[in-house]
């Protein structure tokens, strides 16, 4: 801690435990079910929390889920950096990142379901996967792993790919097995200019964190 930073009080305390439980609940609820039908009593009995501590966070219910899928998409984006920060190679990490989300349907389902449910409409977001898989196509492209014209385009394929198959494995789980991440992330990596060779090889390297990754 550094010198000029207080401790934080235990109200302090307390209203981010608040703030926390709400925003988990929250999770629950868009994982589960969307935010369509969901009240704010909901919310409040699910975080267990007083109806009137609601406000005193958050200025309406979509507020609450808007900060819950950017704790979200931060929580995936911080996995990823974590387990892929040790390989050079951008085409790995590229490859990792989606075989290592593509595996969060049985590592987290949670992440996994609100991902899928919401994810295409974060593809430009500051946070979470989409500035993250951008740096590493652009790198890619720097190192010439990749040849892509407009990394945008490039992401956009990717980000559209994954999340479609996050939903086939999600609704049909029987259809695609762990395997299948692993061919995901070579075909999206030919997509990105790779012949096949290299794009199969780089796609089954060993995980970092072991087969399925770590929390």
């Amino acid at each position: 801690m550094r010198s000029d930073q207080r401790p934080a009080s235990r109200l302090e305390r307390r209203k981010t435990r608040t703030r926390q439980a709400l925003i988990d609940a929250a999770r629950e609820f868009l994982a589960r079910q969307g935010v369509a039908e969901v009240s704010i009593q909901e919310l409040t009995e699910a975080a267990d929390v007083g109806f009137g501590s609601f406000y005193n966070h958050f200025g309406s219910k979509d507020e609450l889920f808007q900060a819950a899928i950017t704790d979200v998409l931060e929580e995936h984006g911080q996995f990823l950096d974590r387990l892929t920060a040790d390989l050079a190679d951008p085409a790995e990490v590229f490859a990792a990142s989606v075989r290592l989300t593509g595996r969060m349907v049985d590592t987290h389902p949670q992440m996994a379901r609100i991902l899928s449910r919401t994810g295409l409409q974060y593809l430009d977001s500051e946070v979470g996967l989409a500035p993250r898989a951008l740096r590493d196509i652009r790198r890619g492209i720097e190192a010439g792993r990749f040849h892509v014209t407009n990394p945008i385009v490039a992401l956009a394929g990717a980000g559209g790919s994954l999340l479609g198959f996050l939903q086939v494995r999600l609704a049909q789980p029987g259809l695609v097995d762990e395997d299948a991440c692993d061919e995901l992330a070579e075909q999206v990596l030919r997509m990105f200019g790779m012949d096949r060779e290299a794009a199969h090889a780089v796609a089954h390297l060993p995980l970092p964190g072991g087969s399925a990754g770590t929390t």
